[in-house]
Formats: C-alpha cells, sequence, structure tokens
C-alpha cells in the first residue's frame, strides 16, 4: 500500500520537480520574499492527532514562545529591517480566547499575525453548514475580539488566509479529513484571499500535480479540489478568482535521494528531522515561484509546527538561527534582497505584481489587505456574505 502511495504521488509531482531542481538557479539580483506559514497548534500531541495537551501545557508552550522567540530572531534582520515574523494559522475549532489573545499582543508587538486554521472531518465527513459557521464565527471572533486579520478599503468583511487541516483543501485527501466539496466556494464567501495549504508532506493524495505556482482555481470553485488545475498569476492581469493560491516550493531532492537510495523531494517544511539551511535554501530558490513576468521577485512559502516540542531546534533554535545568520549574512555576496512577510504582506506584493508595480517590493506590504489593527472596523456587525462577493468584485 505505501509504495502504491508513493507511486502515485510521485506521477503527480516528480516530472515537474525534476525539471526544476536541474535547472539553474535565477540569475541577476533578486527580491526574495520570504513567509512562514506557521500551522500554530498549543495542543499539538505528535503521538496522537486526535488528542489535545492540557490547557495548561498549551499555556505554558505559548508563554515560551512569545517569550524567547523575539529573543532568537531579533538580531536578524532583512533589507526592511523587519524580523522573520510567523504567519500563525490557528485552529479554529480550538478557539481559545486567553491564548489567542496572548498570541494576539505577541502579533501586535510586530513578531508575526494570525491566519485561520482548520482540522475538521476526522471521524466523519464535515459538512458545509458547520464548515461556513465555524469558519464566520472564528473569523470574526480574531477580527473584532482581538483585532487580528485584514481589510480591505469598502468593505467591512474581515480578510484571512488559510492552511487546511491535514493538506485535505476542498475534500481533496481521497475523501478524508474534510468532507466538504464544495469548501473552496465557501472559502471565497467568507473573506479567504489566500490559500497557503500546499505543498503537502510525502506520499500524499491531496497533492496537486501543478506545483511552484501561483494561481486561480481553474474549476468552479463549488467542485471538490478546484485548485488542482488552473491560470497562473501574470503581470498585467488583476487576479478575479480567490481565494488565490500561494504554493511552497517542491522539488525532487537528487542529493538526499542518492544518499537514501529513494526518491526524496524538497517540500519546504521546518521540522527537527529537516531543519532550515542554506542548501535548501538553494532548492527553495531554484522553484522559481514568481508571478508571470516579473522574474526577478521570488516568493518563497515556507511552513512549519512550531508548537510541536520535537520540532523546536528547527524553529527557534541552534539550526534555526545559524540558518538566519548565513541567510541575512550573505545576502550582498548573493546578489539578493530579502523581505520577511506575513501571508497577508506576501499576498499584497502578489497583488501589487499583477498590477504591474515596480521596484522595492516593501512598498506594497500594506497595498490593498490592511492590518485590521491599523483601520478600525466599523461597530455594526459583519457584513453579509452576499456583501462579501460584492466587495471582492469591485476590485
Amino acid at each position: 500500500m505505501r509504495l502504491k502511495k508513493q507511486l502515485v504521488y510521485a506521477s503527480k509531482v516528480f516530472p515537474s520537480a525534476t525539471a526544476r531542481a536541474l535547472s539553474s538557479a535565477p540569475r541577476g539580483r533578486k527580491h526574495v520574499i520570504m513567509a512562514l506559514a506557521d500551522h500554530f497548534e498549543p495542543s499539538i500531541i505528535e503521538e496522537d492527532g486526535r488528542k489535545y495537551a492540557p490547557r495548561s501545557e498549551q499555556e505554558r508552550r505559548l508563554e515560551w514562545w512569545v517569550r524567547e522567540y523575539p529573543k532568537a530572531i531579533d538580531g536578524f534582520r532583512d533589507h526592511d529591517d523587519r524580523p522573520f515574523a510567523h504567519s500563525y494559522f490557528y485552529p479554529a475549532e480550538q478557539y481559545d480566547a486567553g491564548l489567542i489573545e496572548t498570541l494576539a499582543e505577541h502579533c501586535h508587538s510586530g513578531w508575526g499575525e494570525i491566519e485561520i486554521h482548520l482540522h475538521h472531518g476526522i471521524s466523519q465527513p464535515d459538512t458545509a453548514e458547520n464548515t461556513r459557521r465555524e469558519l464566520v464565527d472564528f473569523r470574526d471572533n480574531l477580527a473584532r475580539r482581538h483585532r487580528c486579520l485584514s481589510i480591505e478599503d469598502g468593505s467591512s468583511i474581515p480578510r484571512y488566509a488559510f492552511v487546511h487541516g491535514n493538506f485535505a483543501l476542498a475534500n481533496s485527501a481521497a475523501g478524508r479529513f474534510c468532507g466538504v466539496d464544495s469548501e473552496m466556494q465557501i472559502l471565497a464567501e467568507t473573506g479567504c484571499y489566500a490559500d497557503m495549504t500546499l505543498p503537502t508532506g510525502f506520499w500524499h493524495p491531496a497533492q496537486t500535480a501543478k506545483i511552484n505556482s501561483l494561481y486561480e482555481c481553474g474549476f468552479p470553485l463549488k467542485q471538490r479540489a478546484p485548485h488542482r488545475a488552473g491560470r497562473d498569476l501574470t503581470v498585467g492581469r488583476s487576479p478575479r478568482i480567490f481565494p488565490l493560491m500561494i504554493q511552497g516550493p517542491l522539488l525532487a531532492d537528487f542529493q538526499r535521494s542518492f544518499r537514501s537510495r529513494r526518491p526524496a523531494v524538497e517540500n519546504s517544511a521546518f521540522t527537527g528531522a529537516a531543519p532550515p539551511t542554506m542548501r535548501r535554501y538553494s532548492l527553495w530558490k531554484q522553484a522559481n515561484v514568481h508571478v508571470k513576468g516579473r522574474p526577478d521577485w521570488l516568493f518563497i512559502k515556507l511552513h512549519c509546527h512550531s508548537m510541536d516540542p520535537t520540532q523546536k531546534d528547527a524553529v527557534a533554535g541552534d539550526d534555526f538561527h545559524n540558518f538566519l545568520a548565513e541567510l541575512v549574512g550573505g545576502a550582498t555576496e548573493r546578489n539578493e534582497t530579502l523581505h520577511f512577510a506575513t501571508a497577508r504582506e506576501m499576498t499584497n506584493i502578489i497583488l501589487a505584481a499583477c498590477d504591474g508595480r515596480e521596484g522595492n517590493p516593501n512598498e506594497y506590504r500594506d497595498y490593498r489587505l490592511k492590518k485590521i489593527s491599523d483601520s478600525m472596523l466599523p461597530e455594526d456587525k459583519a457584513g453579509t456574505l452576499v456583501e462579501s462577493v460584492q466587495a471582492r468584485a469591485q476590485h
């Protein structure tokens, strides 16, 4: 069974991944825009994904993080004097006002932004109605109670980026860990501007054949897995279909394949077994993820589970510290300008590229989507789903 899964996965991704790995890294001076999608689960128990750590343990983990992470990264800033901030994709089904408020204070101090994560359909398939309710309730709590997420001019609908639990976006994992074929439509109607779920781990049924891409879904959003194909984002054409699909690097790793004597894939995840290194960074750049027509702006979307105790060194320890030191210290020699971004900022820069903007990507961090903490929401109740769709159509 495992061999069959491996073959299915390889047939999807290895032709394109191999071509990317064999190609040379992009030449000339590059602006490298990096974002880390943190599947941020204080409750995580690595041995059993269906169990939660005690509330006291979750609080201890979070307090350690907000105290220690700034110390670990503050000495390493990008070209714009920004730290390596996280986008904290917090599970909607685990909403805890006290924990979220602690994390929100950390973010309001400049160390990241909170976005939406969701695990559902675990024991049985979820319903569209329940998925919509869970997303809207969490969205509105984040926006109105904790002053997180973002907003666009002319709309009162909070906007958010999304990562699906277990990678099963729009019921794409062979019917497991979701159950809602129309999930992408629900995301669009509830204010999701970008999905950052992919790529997956090894041999996962939810992995699409389309990789290393920034694109719009190619099939009707009400269908299962409408993101399995799509139209690449391009300079001069403003995207109309949201959420945008923002993928992280996925390539064949021939060096690891040679050592292990079996196919190995670079999937842009920070883990205890695979911490970030400059060798991996060179592969991320080879993926060459960019808006067509703007090859000098490279987008590297990474992911991690920072609350998993087994991953601590990869996200805040010596391995991560050494990686940041080499990354920042060697940027000039590599002819690179580094821009550490949140999910929202990366999306704004992508939208600016689509609109033909040039120059320094730093100028476009707040291009369309503004932090709610910086632009107050109206005091009235959140708008209807119809208003949400109409607001997006105006853009």
